[in-house]
């Protein structure tokens, strides 16, 4: 008999103690910030209610909508270039997105009293997990990992943030296209160059947590710690949007409970372009770009890895028309599979580098 330890073995945590010790260390955040804050946790305005309310009810909705996806037959295509060890969850239903990200958007509007901002917010979000529904749908009606195509996707995209960015422009105060610079209080004045960079974040924030979805527990977990901390951030000036981010990162949590290793369902596009969606325009809307990109490190960094694998391939072809690869795999979490770690591994350790980077936005 082999001897060898498995890499889940050697890992000696289950996937369900994992979601559960991020569920506990967020709860736990979320209360000692609102004592620290003064705010009484139970209160409706505060980050632990909204996170905890939305904790259940994306968790007890799963259990109601997971066996309805599954009787539709919305079970994932899987990759047969990807790892190896995926292609056993074949079948699992995917575009969970339908069901956590309306219980985070219906809760934090009614506990924010629908505010205008939050209401906004909302709507952008729910505008991205549309596209994300169609390009989900599309890929289930065509058998094939093909959705809606590449040009339809940006262009919906773009559209939905060039109608959140007049929204902004019309409803929000002039100065908002002053950058703020943290540690130096300093602004930087882009004037009219404000708003292709608004456009831009909207596209690449919800593109890069589109990417990072692709193990199970992975992005529902950093999408969830991302959007505490800044929840966190922006509670002194926006407590709607502070309620909005503790109401998803709830939701997100909710949906772990389904998602972790392994996995039951997946959120699909339709769960992964809204999150990203609504972390990019909390941002815009509170002026807190430069945390979100620190926030966004994991995401940023699983963007740069197609990229450099994209554009390593092309400028290495060869005149047989091949050319070399940077990584085994693209995005980054599949070269590190391919190299010997274990999913669990992989959530694990992105998951203590996304609380890092919470912690340094938050000292």
């Amino acid at each position: 008999m082999d001897a060898k330890l498995s890499p889940e073995q050697g890992l000696n945590i289950s996937g369900i103690a994992l979601a559960s010790l991020l569920t506990v260390g967020l709860a736990t955040t979320a209360f000692l910030l609102d004592s620290i804050a003064n705010r009484l946790p139970w209160q409706s305005m505060s980050l632990t209610l909204p996170l905890l309310l939305c904790a259940m009810g994306s968790g007890v909705v799963g259990y109601w909508v997971i066996p309805l996806l599954q009787a539709l037959k919305t079970g994932q295509i899987i990759r047969e270039d990807g790892p190896q060890a995926h292609l056993k969850k074949a079948g699992t239903p995917t575009m969970g997105g339908i069901f956590f990200i309306p219980v985070g958007v219906i809760i934090a509007c009614i506990l924010s009293n629908f505010a205008t901002d939050v209401l906004a917010v909302s709507a952008l979000t729910i505008s991205y997990g549309l596209i994300g529904w169609l390009d989900d749908w599309q890929i289930l009606r065509r058998k094939s990992n093909k959705g809606i195509s590449p040009g339809t996707k940006l262009a919906l995209q773009v559209g939905f943030a060039a109608v959140f960015c007049l929204w902004l422009m019309f409803n929000q105060p002039s100065n908002i296209t002053n950058i703020a610079l943290p540690w130096v209080s300093f602004t930087l004045p882009l004037g009219f160059l404000f708003w292709p960079l608004a456009g831009f974040v909207l596209v690449a924030e919800s593109n890069a947590t589109n990417l990072t979805d692709g193990i199970d527990g992975l992005a529902a977990g950093t999408v969830a710690i991302a959007l505490l901390a800044l929840g966190a951030l922006v509670a002194p000036t926006a407590p709607g949007l502070m309620v909005f981010c503790a109401a998803l990162s709830g939701g997100c949590l909710g949906f772990l409970a389904h998602n972790r290793n392994p996995a039951r369902v997946f959120m699909g596009d339709t769960g992964s372009l809204a999150l990203g969606g609504a972390l990019a325009a909390v941002a815009l809307l509170t002026n807190t770009l430069v945390a979100l990109f620190i926030l966004s490190g994991i995401f940023f960094v699983e963007t740069l890895s197609v990229m450099a694998q994209v554009t390593y391939y092309k400028a290495t072809k060869g005149p047989d028309g091949k050319g070399k690869r940077l990584f085994k795999m693209a995005p980054l979490h599949h070269h590190l599979e391919l190299t010997g770690w274990s999913e669990l591994q992989v959530v694990g350790v992105f998951y203590v580098i996304a609380a890092i980077l919470a912690a340094i936005c938050l000292a």
